[in-house]
């Protein structure tokens, strides 16, 4: 048997706890605790006859669906290291993470496998059938060589690699051990107060560190983890009433938007439903939980390196806080929020850089000490990029990003709180604040702006909108109207918008904004 505190040992012990209760669930499989062990030990015996074992990556190229978490705890229980791609990767992307992260095998579906083909990778490929089966002829290795394998697995052993997203370099891949996801799932069930009667639904694919912790919680408690697959919002109001989920996900604001705009939304049974953990602006949480009345809506707080959530709100905080803050640290977590420049640190209520260490933090970066020694100091402090703030009573404020904040004319402007003043406009649908160049102010702030369907404003309308409500140095100079965004897996890649702007006006041969007046034109 698998020691305490390894993913082994919780799925073993639950299928014999409780063997009869829905472990995963899909829109078009689900399993029982019993079921899943039976499926993933068969997983880990065809692994284990391709020569799979302890310390191994294994590449994941698949849609999600129930073959994938049979396959990863099949993984787990062989002491091998998962590797979740995206499968809406390119040809070069994935081909990199083929290669950098070494895998001694990558396991596709069909269309994972036509991607592999386009990539050329170098590893072994194998491909499964629609049911997640291997093929005939891979063979099954003893029952107790797995066995064997399974109780050597140790909490402190690498459990997973989850490469984050590249933005202006290659994706790094961030380690979490198997103490670290076990911790996530209990503390986030702690925290939700999920139990074993619940149904957790989460919207966030399963190559996302969101899918993870959320699965984890929901075994932790002896719950049932919800997933639709690929996200569709009909689909997903229809699931989360079929499957009377108490809890909820969506995560970013534009997935759960997609919900309560469905048409189906205002016919769906989600009485089930109590509790819903979104990200989002708090003008943006406002209004979602104004359209939920009887659930309550709270946010959250966290990274691939910090194995999801490092913060979550508090069902029973009052409405400002839930809208306003992402809660508390969880269990076994340290925070600290220091003034990026100095070091020191920042005083209540004043943004800063998040440092964060503990049991869910990510071990290291793989085949990249460099990178891991930079983000990651002699005090175990990992080095967020992060700006938060903190209230009196221990609330955690995402303030933005670092790399994002914009200094015009030497005044910091948060583009977060600027988002959130867009927002209060009826026909603003979705703000995105980057940094324009700027020759007499070095950067301004252009919004990027999805109109709320059937609304219309101008550049010139919003712009007014703003000007003496905010202050003047915060006001867009330009708005940009757009109807979809460029992506990274679940996040709006926001360089790429400072990208288009910059080209924008460079080609134009525009080198300074317009001054502001009541009357502005660009």
């Amino acid at each position: 048997m698998a020691p305490a505190g390894t993913i082994p040992a919780l799925l073993t012990a639950l299928a014999s706890a409780r063997p009869d209760t829905d472990a995963a669930c899909f829109p078009t499989s689900r399993s029982t605790f019993a079921q899943l062990e039976a499926a993933s030990l068969a997983k880990a015996r065809a692994l284990r006859a391709a020569g799979i074992g302890a310390g191994d990556l294994v590449g994941l190229l698949m849609a999600a669906g129930l073959a994938e978490i049979e396959l990863l705890a099949g993984l787990w229980y062989v002491g091998a290291v998962p590797v979740p791609i995206n499968p809406r990767y390119k040809p070069p992307e994935l081909a990199y993470v083929v290669e950098h992260s070494r895998m001694e095998l990558l396991v596709c579906d069909a269309a994972g496998m036509a991607l592999a083909a386009q990539a050329g990778v170098a590893c072994p490929v194998v491909v499964v059938s629609d049911d997640g089966g291997f093929p005939a002829s891979a063979g099954l290795a003893d029952p107790d060589d797995v066995a064997r394998l399974s109780a050597a697995v140790t909490p402190g052993d690498d459990a997973i690699v989850l490469y984050t997203s590249g933005t202006t370099s290659n994706p790094k891949g961030a380690i979490h051990t198997h103490a670290g996801l076990v911790a996530e799932g209990r503390n986030v069930a702690a925290r939700l107060g999920l139990g074993p009667g619940d149904r957790f639904w989460s919207a966030l694919p399963l190559f996302h560190c969101g899918g993870y912790c959320t699965m984890m919680a929901a075994w932790a408690a002896g719950a049932t983890f919800v997933h639709p697959g690929a996200f569709e919002a009909g689909i997903a109001l229809a699931q989360l009433e079929g499957e009377q989920c108490t809890f909820a996900f969506p995560a970013f604001e534009m997935i759960w938007l997609a919900a309560l705009d469905h048409p189906s939304y205002a016919t769906a049974d989600l009485s089930a439903l109590r509790v819903v953990v979104n990200v989002g602006v708090p003008e943006r949480l406002r209004q979602m939980q104004e359209r939920m009345p009887g659930i309550v809506q709270i946010s959250s707080f966290g990274s691939t390196e910090s194995c999801g959530f490092i913060c979550i709100g508090d069902v029973n905080d009052p409405l400002e806080a839930r809208v306003t803050t992402s809660g508390r640290i969880l269990p076994g977590m340290e925070l600290r929020i220091v003034d990026p420049e100095t070091g020191e640190e920042a005083e209540l209520g004043q943004p800063g850089e998040a440092l964060f260490r503990g049991v869910t933090r990510f071990s290291r970066y793989h085949r990249d000490p460099v990178h891991t020694s930079k983000v990651i100091d002699a005090e175990g402090w990992f080095h967020s990029g992060d700006l938060v703030s903190c209230d009196e009573e221990g609330r955690i404020r995402f303030e933005g990003r670092l790399k994002d904040m914009l200094k015009v004319g030497g005044e910091n402007v948060s583009p977060a709180e600027v988002e959130d003043y867009l927002l209060t406009h009826p026909a603003v649908g979705l703000a995105q604040v980057v940094a324009a160049p700027d020759a007499r102010l070095i950067e301004v702030p252009c919004a990027f702006v999805q109109l709320a369907p059937g609304a219309t404003v101008t550049q010139e309308e919003l712009i007014e909108y703003c000007l003496g409500r905010i202050a003047t140095f915060k006001v867009p100079r330009y708005v940009r109207f757009v109807a979809d965004w460029p992506m990274s897996g679940t996040k709006i890649q926001k360089h790429r918008l400072r990208e288009r702007i910059a080209a924008e006006l460079r080609e134009a041969g525009i080198t300074a904004a317009p001054r502001l007046t009541s009357t502005v034109r660009a």
